[in-house]
């Protein structure tokens, strides 16, 4: 079932600007059968990324708590700026238990089969966002598992001084989701923030600012940032704790861009505020703004030092 605090970031789905009928799913299904403790290795090809760092090491490189067991769909990540292209294909809205079926079907002799053969495993993304790390630490994005148990699983990693590439979906992606990214504060390396967390430290699921993308069909590409709603929460102990740094969405093309410059900046604006207060909005208790790039234009999320 969806963790309650992958809960927070669900809102980030529904920024589209317009309501798009749904395709007819192809003809493919599997029952979920009963475990016979037989399960499928990890491929480890076609741009897949092999990810350890969650919170069960058993998962043997899938992007998922615990082995690709028979009779299950298995999550996997893909290198920055490309997306799952396998999930369950009568399932096409975003509702659970459907929700979880992203990947890669292991049938009952522990053997792969793609649920979707004409898709690629991986498959580029529109290619209109990227992070821009101007501290002078790595930054790791963490991607939600969608379809999937939401988890920030997924890295792309920032090197200091460098730009990389996000996933943004368009409405061919599942359920025409968009993508949902975790930033966590520079120097946590993909390995230690790319995990469910604890209130140990300001990281994964608890990192303070949160990101999503996605495009519609006339080329807007939708981009989000804001505070993370549980660092807020009664129980975090980090809602009176300033980050150490900040987050600034900027359109590639002012002259195609619908929003002004959004800017997290805890030293100028304060705790849960987001730089035009004109233009903020609140979800769950927490603040965060849109911009739409138009005409396939792009957007880019800098992260720099307070």
């Amino acid at each position: 079932m969806l963790s309650i605090k992958a809960v927070s970031l669900i809102v980030l789905s529904c920024f589209v600007s317009e309501s798009i009928s749904a395709p007819t799913p192809a003809h493919f299904h599997h029952a979920h059968k009963r475990d016979n403790g037989k399960t499928c290795s990890f491929p480890n090809s076609n741009g897949m990324v092999q990810v350890f760092n969650n919170k069960d090491s058993s998962s043997e490189g899938w992007a998922q708590d615990g082995p690709c067991k028979a009779g299950s769909y298995c999550q996997y990540a893909c290198q920055p700026g490309y997306l799952m292209g396998q999930w369950n294909p009568q399932v096409d809205t975003y509702s659970y238990p459907g929700s979880q079926d992203g990947g890669l079907y292991c049938n009952e002799d522990g053997e792969l089969s793609k649920p979707i053969s004409n898709n690629d495993y991986c498959y580029k993304g529109k290619g209109t966002a990227q992070a821009i790390n101007k501290t002078g630490q790595n930054v790791a994005f963490c991607q939600t598992v969608l379809p999937g148990n939401e988890e920030m699983l997924i890295p792309t990693d920032v090197s200091a001084g460098s730009s990389n590439d996000l996933a943004v979906p368009g409405t061919d992606y599942w359920a025409k989701t968009a993508s949902h990214f975790y930033i966590n504060p520079p120097g946590v390396s993909a390995e230690e923030g790319c995990r469910w967390g604890s209130t140990a430290n300001p990281y994964g699921n608890w990192s303070p600012y949160v990101a999503g993308f996605n495009m519609d069909d006339s080329g807007n590409t939708y981009a989000k940032i804001g505070w993370n709603p549980i660092y807020f929460e009664d129980s975090s102990p980090f809602k009176n704790e300033k980050p150490s740094f900040g987050v600034r969405l900027k359109c590639d093309d002012s002259s195609k861009c619908n929003g002004n410059t959004c800017e997290i900046n805890p030293n100028t604006y304060g705790l849960n505020k987001v730089s035009n207060s004109g233009e903020q909005q609140d979800s769950d208790g927490a603040a965060w703004c849109v911009l739409t790039a138009s005409g396939n234009s792009g957007v880019s999320i800098e992260v720099f030092d307070l």
